[in-house]
């Protein structure tokens, strides 16, 4: 398997994905190792809550998959990875809906706080 995706190769993949109108076998291998990638740059404070978040954050690619036009952009790298970080932060919040609002939350790619 490859060490990480190329923008190139998960483009020809989403390609061939809507053609057959389900995602094929390479194109989930690759989405889904983007997601563990990206669930490293945050900081969770109990494992299962990384992968909560992992969850929301292949719900999303699965349900969203058909939005990326390649006729509009090149860039299938880009448009996961923002689907990826959103689905990741909507899963930190549902996470911890209950975080007091007078804290600043942080889901930039630096960090995530701790609870």
């Amino acid at each position: 398997m490859k060490h990480y995706v190329k923008n190139k190769d998960l483009r020809e993949a989403l390609i061939e994905s809507k053609e057959k109108d389900e995602l094929t076998p390479e194109a989930l291998k690759m989405i889904s190792l983007m997601i563990d990638r990206y669930s490293t740059k945050f900081s969770y404070e109990y494992e299962e809550d990384r992968e909560d978040c992992k969850s929301f954050a292949i719900m999303d690619c699965w349900q969203y998959w058909r939005g990326y036009d390649p006729e509009q952009s090149q860039n299938a790298f880009a448009y996961f990875t923002t689907m990826i970080r959103n689905g990741l932060a909507k899963g930190w919040r549902r996470l911890y809906k209950n975080f007091p609002k007078s804290k600043k939350i942080s889901i930039s790619q630096n960090n995530l706080y701790n609870i």
